[in-house]
């Protein structure tokens, strides 16, 4: 299935950047717009499944648009609206018009993302075709291996139960297309899908975020609740979750699909996850295969991503070689399937030939993952340095080194270095870190 479509309005250039970088960052399809007229055409032209929309703009104000779109050919498209201080009051009347929701200036990273995901789940009727009451097409596992067979089968026997999946594999495997495919492929496909970031949300409001009176549970109900990040529950969510799960409840309980790249049976042991918890879960377990696992599957990969990035970014096309294709099976992957999808996005913005050969791989897999031979606190100060220069350097290797200690997850590193998400990204990106791209699950 192609990646959820969000139209993004607002006149500031910097907005609009940052937030299209992070959005197609966590896989979506993304297009821009500064005013009205360009807005308007948009919505005709890519039918976006879910609107951000800043309240003031220099032509048509987002209110004005808002009572537009909702009278219009395509009603029930979720709308999201964008606001500063002084216009809370109005975004809050937003919301009785019909908006969604609305999130406030300066951005929170995981009120917006936690904000998005809940209204491509809400039940609202999406745009396009699948605002006409139809189920948009589902997507599928890339590859014909025996390693992704056996894994299309085990989903396929899985999707109908209501019982709770526990999804587990490394950072970038496809952890979050296998609980779609839960979804879309169950009896539950027309009920909402509905998926918290356990690590963007954070311990002290996770009980609140997915138990509370319109928290993550109750939206869930009569589809799928997908907890990302399952080991980041504190030990109170834990034992409400534990006895939502063992009470069973009403028909319209959601069914539970929990993500994890940790090491459950370690952290049970070492008292930092609830043992029954953890048992519960492991009653029905999807193992998702490293890249490594299944390379021969690297040139249906290959092309998926090329094809997807050309169609939908606009990238110019180029071809892997036969000797390139060879190279990628012979890498160990550390990054999975989301690395993967980085690689590709670079070479196809770097490099005039339309052949991709081992050079070109070689050199690209160089400055996407530099290797740092000795230990960080080894690293010689830049002391000879101007002081601009000399930080810049230091927070670049200090970021990178972070990075990979957690695995590629923009939400852990965000916590272990001490920064919000929307900082962090903006970091990253000024010191120009590659940070993966989709599916970090």
């Amino acid at each position: 299935m192609s990646a959820a479509h969000v139209l993004v309005v607002d006149d500031e250039p910097d907005i609009r950047n940052l937030l299209r970088e992070i959005l197609e960052d966590e896989g979506y399809a993304v297009t821009v717009a500064a005013d009205a007229e360009h807005a308007r055409r948009a919505r005709r032209e890519a039918r976006p499944d879910v609107a951000l929309l800043d309240i003031w703009m220099p032509d048509v104000d987002g209110i004005t648009l808002l009572n537009e779109w909702h009278g219009g050919d395509a009603p029930g498209l979720p709308v999201i609206m964008m606001s500063g201080h002084g216009t809370i009051e109005t975004a809050v009347e937003a919301t009785r018009l019909g908006a969604f929701d609305f999130v406030e200036k300066p951005l929170s990273l995981a009120k917006l993302l936690v904000t998005v995901r809940n209204a491509l789940g809400s039940g609202a009727q999406r745009g396009g075709e699948a605002g006409r009451g139809t189920l948009a097409p589902r997507r599928d596992l890339v590859g014909t291996s025996r390693a992704v067979a056996e894994l299309r089968e085990r989903l396929s026997r899985l999707a109908s139960g209501t019982a709770p999946v526990l999804v587990r594999g490394e950072p970038g495997t496809g952890k979050r297309t296998v609980a779609a495919l839960l979804h879309e492929q169950g009896e539950r496909a027309r009920g909402p899908r509905v998926e918290l970031d356990l690590g963007a949300v954070g311990s002290a409001a996770a009980v609140e975020a997915l138990l509370g009176d319109d928290g993550a549970w109750a939206r869930a109900a009569g589809g799928v609740l997908v907890l990302h990040d399952l080991a980041e529950l504190e030990a109170r969510a834990q034992g409400r979750l534990f006895e939502c799960l063992e009470q069973g409840g009403a028909d319209d309980a959601p069914r539970l699909v929990a993500l994890t790249a940790e090491d459950l049976p370690g952290l049970v042991e070492a008292g930092r996850f609830r043992a029954d918890l953890y048992h519960l879960l492991n009653a029905t377990v999807v193992h998702v295969p490293p890249l490594r696992a299944h390379a021969e599957d690297l040139p249906e990969l290959l092309a998926h991503f090329v094809d997807r990035m050309v169609a939908r970014d606009g990238l110019a096309y180029r071809h892997f070689t036969v000797a390139a294709q060879n190279r990628l099976r012979h890498y160990d992957w550390p990054g999975n399937v989301a690395e993967l999808a980085s690689l590709v996005r670079y070479l196809l913005n770097h490099g005039e030939k339309t052949e991709i050969d081992p050079g070109a791989v070689d050199a690209a897999i160089a400055e996407l993952r530099p290797r740092i031979d000795v230990a960080a606190t080894a690293m010689p100060l830049p002391l000879d340095l101007p002081l601009r220069e000399a930080r810049e350097q230091f927070e670049r290797a200090y970021l990178q080194h972070q990075l990979r200690a957690v695995g590629g997850r923009i939400g852990e590193l965000a916590r272990r270095v001490g920064m919000e998400r929307t900082h962090l990204y903006r970091k990253l990106r000024s010191l120009g870190i590659e940070y993966g791209t989709r599916d970090k699950g």
